[in-house]
This record gives structure tokens, C-alpha cells and sequence, in this order.
């Protein structure tokens, strides 16, 4: 069902991946111009394929086990962008003029830890339902 606390969760993770991006800077480049995600085209398509990637597993609410392996790749897919971040932020200081890391760097470590959650949930129901049918 839709009401179901993993669904919350998914769709936090959907709302901070699909528009985050696009309020707070990911960085500031050597001139103090902040860095968006649609400046970047990379970043932009890393944030939409987990965003749809949420989307698409809170509409699977029938079939947990398929939404617990995409939730999964989500997380996958989020621990890349991070380390693809965190690359950029390591080439970012040895530039000449001081640039500055934004909050936008830490919006995969949000949707990991809401993901998780969301696992944590479906995980709870998938032994509610093995232990209900036990007692048929």
C-alpha cells in the first residue's frame, strides 16, 4: 500500500534527489560562482536516475522483494555519485584561487540514509507476511 512508512520514505528520497539539486550549490568554482546540478550535465543525470529510480519503487509497493533489490541499486548508484563528488572536491582545492564546497555534495548521504530506512521497513513487512503465513 501507499500508506506504508517506506513509501514516506522513498518519496524523501525522490524530493531531496529531484529538487535539492536544483536550490542549494553543489560547489563554488574558483570566481565564487555557485555550481548548480543543471550546470552540470553529469550531476543532473546522476540526481534524475534516482530520483526515478525512488519513484519507480514506491509504485512496486506490491512486490517488496523487487522493491528491496531497487532500493539497493539506488543506494549503489548514490555511493557513486558521492565518490564522484568527493573526486570533485579533491581536484576543486588545488586550484589557484580558494573555492568553496557547498551543502549539494551531501544530498547522496541523506537519500543512502532514507534508503536504508525504506529497506529497513520493507524488510519489517516481508517478515511480518513469512510469519503470517506460517500460520495458515
Amino acid at each position: 500500500m501507499l500508506q506504508r512508512i517506506q513509501s514516506i520514505y522513498l518519496l524523501i528520497v525522490f524530493l531531496v534527489s529531484a529538487v535539492l539539486p536544483f536550490v542549494v550549490s553543489l560547489w563554488k568554482d574558483g570566481e565564487g560562482n555557485a555550481v548548480y546540478a543543471a550546470g552540470e550535465l553529469w550531476v543532473l543525470m546522476g540526481f534524475m536516475v534516482i530520483a526515478s529510480l525512488a519513484l519507480i519503487s514506491v509504485l512496486m509497493f506490491r512486490n517488496r522483494k523487487n522493491q528491496f533489490v531497487l532500493n539497493r541499486l539506488n543506494m549503489i548508484l548514490n555511493l557513486i555519485l558521492l565518490g564522484v563528488f568527493a573526486y570533485r572536491s579533491l581536484n576543486l582545492s588545488g586550484e589557484s584561487n580558494i573555492s568553496e564546497k557547498g551543502i549539494g555534495i551531501f544530498i547522496p548521504v541523506v537519500s543512502i540514509v532514507f534508503l536504508v530506512l525504506a529497506n529497513k521497513a520493507i524488510k519489517k513487512d516481508e517478515d511480518l507476511v513469512k510469519s503470517v503465513d506460517r500460520l495458515r
